[in-house]
């Protein structure tokens, strides 16, 4: 299983950006996917996490601002980020659940597996 996270990059504050994650070898659909971050020196932020109904839940930090999506023939999931601002700054890192068919997960351990990272950069 592999998980190519991409679309990251050096912003101002209130721009936007979209992450794309794309999923390859997961053995059937079904599987929910999310999004973390991690800013130097902080721990791993839970972001955005959707199902594979399309339920989605979303960290209090990024409600309003971001806007996750999937789409299940490219295997793909994205992370729409509107508005962005400094503290937005960190490694964004998609993951897969660990189990199909299961709620809206929001803590690492429930993900089995993860991308590399890629870099989104805020300057005010």
């Amino acid at each position: 299983v592999q998980l190519q996270a991409s679309g990251g990059g050096s912003v101002q504050a209130g721009a936007s950006l979209t992450l794309s994650c794309v999923a390859s070898g997961l053995t059937g659909n079904g599987y929910g996917m999310g999004w973390f971050r991690q800013a130097p020196g902080k721990k791993r932020e839970f972001v955005a996490a959707i199902n594979w109904s399309g339920s989605v839940k979303y960290g209090d930090s990024v409600k309003g601002r971001f806007t996750i999506s999937r789409d299940n023939a490219e295997n793909t999931v994205y992370l729409k980020m509107n508005s962005l601002k400094p503290e937005d700054t960190a490694v964004y890192s998609c993951a897969a659940d660990r189990d199909r068919y299961s709620i809206v997960r929001v803590f690492p351990v429930n993900y089995h597996y993860w991308g590399q990272g890629t870099q989104v950069t805020v300057s005010s």
